[in-house]
């Protein structure tokens, strides 16, 4: 069979259809903008590879960041749904949420597909 023939039955120029509704779409995409940037995405590898949550103070230098940057960089984290965060007094700790956890275990995945 040509690569290019089909193996449905629908007609060409049929319009596709798929079952995500538009808020899930809205929630895939917030989620997989927060993570494409390189500081945002090496800040969700430091927290993966850390042993717990990780104060906040501990991140601009290990990325070579200055700390508004990195505060930065949490912020749109936190609000894409990727890390958590918990104040405690004037310190903020920031862990790595489920969704998070999946992405990067999805990515180690096809990295290992190679």
């Amino acid at each position: 069979m040509a690569q290019n023939q089909r193996t449905d039955d629908r007609d060409c120029c049929e319009p596709l259809a798929h079952d995500i509704d538009d808020e899930q779409l809205a929630a895939d995409v917030r989620l997989l903008s927060g993570a494409a940037n390189d500081t945002r995405y090496e800040l969700l590898r430091l927290l993966s590879a850390a042993d717990g949550a990780v104060c906040a103070c501990e991140l601009p230098e290990a990325v070579g960041l200055s700390q508004s940057a990195v505060s930065h960089a949490l912020s749109t984290l936190f609000d894409a749904g990727l890390v958590s965060r918990e104040k405690d007094g004037r310190w903020r700790y920031y862990d790595l949420t489920p969704a998070a956890q999946s992405l990067l275990n999805t990515l180690d995945t096809l990295h290992t597909d190679d």
